[in-house]
């Protein structure tokens, strides 16, 4: 589904990522993990299109993207959630929600008659605006915040905000699920309605998930797979309990000394 090759960046003299060469599966999730600074969301702005790399490539269906920018890697197929939360926060929930449902759609070629084709076909236009509106309703119902629909993004509490841009990105309905700490600054309560919709991705088996997490926890419950990132270097890959155990990875992840053999 997804692959990259060689990939690197550098800002100067510091190579923060370094020659990273993966492959994602459909029906996978994979958890990328490594200690702060060592080059995961980094790697992320590199596959989504954020940064150009310095070297490398980035594949998406045996299709190469390298070159694209960001919006049109979006269409075809790749879907990021950031650290940080990117919404339009003077709209409403449900405008936010149908403005990705619309831009899903049209990108697809599907919603209203363009102009230069003879005129707007105002019947239609309002039967896809009402499509795209009960749509977004049951995304927010998903993301349990139908009751919150009418809000300001910037009335929102952050964690209802971290929902929100779940939310988002399922309605992008993308093919590559790009998840960035997804439970970063949410209360215990409200952490088991995203892990739910991320199980409920993971069921789909046409789809691949990719996960930055710093929750062992988390990672260890959903993860297929997981990629170790320090120093900007993949230096463990494989199945959780064999990489969580690995000397590498609890030296340079977990903090912990490597056992002297007995």
């Amino acid at each position: 589904m997804l692959e990259t090759t060689d990939l690197t960046i550098r800002f100067g003299g510091h190579v923060a990522v370094d020659h990273v060469s993966c492959r994602f599966e459909a029906g996978t999730l994979t958890a990328i993990v490594g200690p702060n600074g060592a080059g995961k969301t980094t790697y992320f702005n590199l596959v989504s299109g954020q940064l150009p790399a310095s070297e490398g490539r980035v594949r998406l269906e045996g299709e190469d993207i390298t070159e694209l920018a960001a919006p049109l890697r979006t269409r075809r197929g790749l879907g990021r959630a950031f650290q940080l939360t990117q919404l339009f926060p003077n709209l409403s929930a449900q405008e936010n929600v149908r403005l990705a449902v619309q831009a899903r759609e049209q990108g697809r070629g599907r919603g209203g008659v363009p102009a230069w084709l003879g005129g707007i076909d105002l019947w239609r236009v309002w039967l896809d605006h009402r499509a795209w509106t009960d749509e977004a309703m049951a995304m927010l119902e998903q993301v349990r915040l139908a009751d919150k629909a009418a809000l300001p993004v910037a009335a929102l509490p952050h964690g209802d905000q971290r929902k929100l841009e779940v939310a988002l990105l399922m309605a992008l309905d993308p093919k590559v699920y790009m998840f960035d700490e997804p439970t970063a600054g949410m209360s215990v309560d409200e952490v088991p309605v995203v892990l739910d919709l991320i199980r409920a991705l993971k069921s789909r088996k046409d789809r691949c998930i990719l996960l930055v997490e710093h929750k062992m926890d988390v990672v260890s419950e959903l993860s297929d797979r997981i990629v170790v990132l320090h120093n900007g270097r993949l230096v463990a890959d494989g199945e959780p309990r064999a990489v969580i155990a690995s000397p590498v990875v609890q030296q340079a992840y977990l903090g912990m000394a490597a056992e002297e053999p007995a």
